[in-house]
C-alpha cells in the first residue's frame, strides 16, 4: 500500500492546535526592524493564548526570514528554547511551519512552538524587483537554471506568472475580467476588514481594467501588495490547548507537493514543464485530502495564496474545487465571494490585506474558525490554507474544535 493510500499515514490528525495569534499593523513603511515586528507579533500571540515567554521552547521560521529563531528567542527573553527549524522559502513556508511545529510537539521535542514571518516587503526588501540577478549571475546557476533566462530579461516572478497566465488564456479561454474577479473579491473582503491596507479603497471592474499593464497580460491589480508587517502563531498540543485562554483551532492535516516534472529553481523552470499551468498543489492536494479525511467539497472557506490573480485560479483547479481550465468561470460566478460556495481570502488576502508570505492567511483562518473575523463566515468549521505556489506547493486544513 502506498504512503498516500495508507490510512495511518498521518497519525497527527487533530493532535495539535493553534492556541494564539498575533500580528502587527500592516503598512508600506513600518519604520521598524523586522526583529521588532517579529517580537511584537509573537508577544501578542502568547498573550492571546494566556502563555508567557517562559513557556516557549520551540520556534520555527520561513527560510527567507532575516530574523533567526534564536535571535527572536533572545528578543523575547525566552530562555527555554530547545527546538528551532527553518522551512522552505517564501510562500511555501507558513503551511509547512505548521508541519514542523506538529512534528516537534508530537515527537516530544517541544511543547509550545512559535511560528512567525516578519517582513519589510515594501520599505526594505522588495521581492518582485529581480534584485541583483541581472548584474551578478554565477555560471552554473546552482540548480536555478537562471543563466538560461536572466540574459534575456526574464528576472521576476511577475514575468513568470504572466507567461503562465497567457498559457491559461490560450488553452482555456480565461479572460481579464475573470482575473479581475479575483482582485475585486479580495478588495471587497478587505473593505470589510479595518486593518487591511486597502480597507478604504473600493475597486470596480473598470478600475481593474484601467490599471497599468506590468507584464502582459498582468496588470497592476493582478499583483499582490508590497507591505511591511509580521504575523505569529502559537502551536501546542490539542489536549493542552483546550485549557488555554482562547478556543483552539485544530490542525487537521498538512501536506506539500510538487509538479509531475518538477525542475530545480524558484520560478523560471516552470516554462520547461509539460504543463505550465499545473502546480504542485495538485499532487499535494491529493495527499492533503487523504490525510485530512475530507475533500474540497467539505471546505467552508479557503485562504488561497494570492501572489498573483492567476495563482488563485491555478490553485482552485489544483485542489479540486473545479475542473482543469474551469477556474475562470468559477470565480466569475461569485463562488469565491462572501455568500458564495467557497469564500476565499476573507481578510483581503495578499491582494488587499497585506503580503506577509501567507502568514496572514494562517491568522485569518484561525480568526474565522473561532468566529472572530471582521467579515465572519457564519458556521465555518473547516478552512483550507495554501502556500507557494512555485516551485512546490504546501497546504493545511484547519478545523474548529468541538
Amino acid at each position: 500500500m502506498s504512503r498516500i493510500d495508507d490510512e495511518t499515514a498521518f497519525a497527527g490528525r487533530d493532535k495539535c492546535a493553534v492556541a494564539g495569534i498575533g500580528q502587527t499593523a500592516f503598512s508600506r513603511n513600518s519604520g521598524r526592524s523586522v526583529l521588532s515586528l517579529a517580537t511584537e507579533a509573537s508577544l501578542k500571540a502568547l498573550a492571546e493564548a494566556g502563555l508567557s515567554v517562559e513557556d516557549v521552547d520551540g520556534i520555527v521560521r520561513c527560510g527567507d526570514d532575516v530574523v533567526t529563531p534564536y535571535t527572536l528567542a533572545a528578543a523575547l527573553g525566552a530562555s527555554n528554547l530547545a527546538y528551532w527549524a527553518d522551512t522552505g522559502p517564501g510562500g511555501v513556508a507558513p503551511c509547512m511551519m505548521m508541519g514542523l511545529a506538529m512534528g516537534a510537539i508530537l515527537s516530544g521535542q517541544a511543547k509550545t512552538v512559535i511560528a512567525f514571518r516578519s517582513l519589510n516587503g515594501r520599505s526594505e526588501t522588495r521581492l518582485g524587483s529581480g534584485g541583483k540577478r541581472a548584474g551578478h549571475q554565477e555560471a552554473g546557476g546552482g540548480g536555478t537554471y537562471d543563466e538560461y533566462y536572466v540574459p534575456y530579461g526574464l528576472m521576476t516572478a511577475g514575468q513568470t506568472f504572466a507567461l503562465m497566465t497567457r498559457r491559461h488564456m490560450l488553452e482555456y479561454g480565461t479572460t481579464p475580467a475573470q482575473l479581475g474577479a479575483v482582485a475585486m473579491t479580495c478588495r471587497e473582503h478587505a473593505n470589510a476588514t479595518p486593518h487591511a491596507i486597502m480597507h478604504d479603497k473600493a475597486m470596480s471592474l473598470d478600475d481593474y481594467l484601467a490599471s497599468r499593464m506590468i507584464s502582459t497580460p498582468l496588470r497592476l491589480f493582478d499583483f499582490c501588495l508590497e507591505s511591511d508587517g509580521a504575523c505569529a502563531v502559537v502551536i501546542t498540543s490539542a489536549e493542552r490547548a483546550k485549557d488555554l485562554k482562547k478556543p483552539p483551532v485544530l490542525i487537521r492535516a498538512v501536506a506539500g507537493g510538487e509538479p509531475q516534472d518538477h525542475r530545480a529553481g524558484m520560478m523560471f523552470p516552470v516554462t520547461t514543464r509539460h504543463d505550465m499551468t499545473e502546480l504542485g498543489g495538485r499532487k499535494g492536494g491529493e495527499v492533503l485530502w487523504k490525510r485530512a479525511g475530507v475533500g474540497p467539497q467539505d471546505m467552508d472557506i479557503a485562504q488561497i495564496y494570492d501572489c498573483f490573480t492567476i495563482s488563485v485560479l491555478l490553485q482552485l483547479e489544483a485542489y479540486g474545487f473545479c475542473g482543469k481550465g474551469e477556474a475562470g468561470p468559477f470565480v466569475e460566478s461569485g463562488a469565491i465571494r462572501r455568500g458564495g460556495s467557497l469564500p476565499i481570502n476573507t481578510g483581503g488576502g495578499h491582494m488587499s490585506e497585506a503580503y506577509v508570505h501567507g502568514m496572514n492567511h494562517i491568522v485569518q483562518a484561525v480568526r474565522q474558525l473561532r468566529g472572530e473575523a471582521d467579515m465572519q463566515i457564519e458556521g465555518a468549521e473547516l478552512c483550507l490554507c495554501t502556500g507557494g505556489p512555485l516551485p512546490v506547493g504546501s497546504s493545511v486544513v484547519f478545523r474548529r474544535a468541538a
